[in-house]
């Protein structure tokens, strides 16, 4: 009978109310004998990191599928619990683009991280959040964007209460929401490796959506529509999965 156990984070914690994970590549232990179960194959720091931000009604542990992948890459990732969801403090408001920008200094304060090259992976809401957080913080080395959502779409889940997180106030997010251009921000993290993939599948968010910020972002870009497919079908795929962390690697090495 074989038995097998997932691959653990390395530390679980939290940050100013933020509830987090951090996944290393490098599994030697302070005795600096392999831990057991570890790869025999060593990848040296320092090391590109990524922030993964999940959708509306997710958490971290939802996409510890990606952060497995990018840690066999040779990758740091760090996944976190937006406010309002999982294990983390308080309740979601615009103020989440700022955690986000504060999980990104946490991954690059890591003893090993290159904080040169830690970009940022965001789905749904997280793909929405991923290009604000860029857009605002020069230090974000690049996106990826995974059906990211627009101010419109998550407006409408807000009001009519379909988005399962806690929001204090529906009338002030609706507000900053609707004060948000996503198609400025987009052309802001100009010079910066942006890649946008959607399924053609997607009710949620008509993948013409992530075609509209691919027009007006700026080299070096990439756009990944995949025919078919459902919300979810980019966000799980390792294929697609090891696509992007792929072409994001050899931008940063690039620039």
């Amino acid at each position: 009978m074989e038995r097998s156990v997932t691959r653990r984070a390395d530390r679980e914690d939290a940050r100013d109310g933020i509830a987090y994970a951090l996944w290393l590549p490098d599994r030697m232990g302070a005795s600096g004998e392999a831990e057991r179960g570890a790869a025999t194959r060593r990848l040296p720091p320092p090391w590109p990191g990524v922030v993964i931000v999940h959708g509306a009604g997710s958490r971290k542990e939802n996409h510890a599928d990606f952060a497995r992948l990018a840690t066999a890459s040779g990758w740091a990732a760090l996944t976190f619990d937006l406010p309002g969801h999982g294990e983390s403090d308080g309740e979601m408001s615009g103020d989440a683009v700022d955690d986000v920008i504060r999980m990104v200094h946490l991954l690059a304060a890591q003893r090993g991280v290159d904080a040169r090259r830690v970009a940022v992976r965001g789905s749904s809401l997280g793909g929405f959040l991923a290009i604000l957080a860029a857009a605002r913080a020069s230090e974000i080395a690049g996106v990826i964007a995974i059906c990211p959502a627009s101010p419109d779409h998550l407006s409408r889940g807000v009001r009519r209460g379909e988005l399962e997180m806690r929001v204090s106030d529906p009338l002030t997010m609706q507000a900053w929401l609707a004060a948000q251009d996503l198609g400025d921000a987009v052309e802001r993290i100009a010079g910066r490796p942006l890649i946008v993939m959607h399924a053609e599948g997607d009710l949620q968010i008509p993948f013409d959506h992530s075609e509209e910020l691919f027009e007006r972002a700026g080299d070096p870009r990439k756009l990944v529509v995949v025919p078919g497919g459902t919300h979810r079908t980019v966000q799980h795929d390792p294929e697609l999965q090891g696509m992007g962390l792929l072409w994001l690697e050899r931008q940063l090495a690039a620039s």
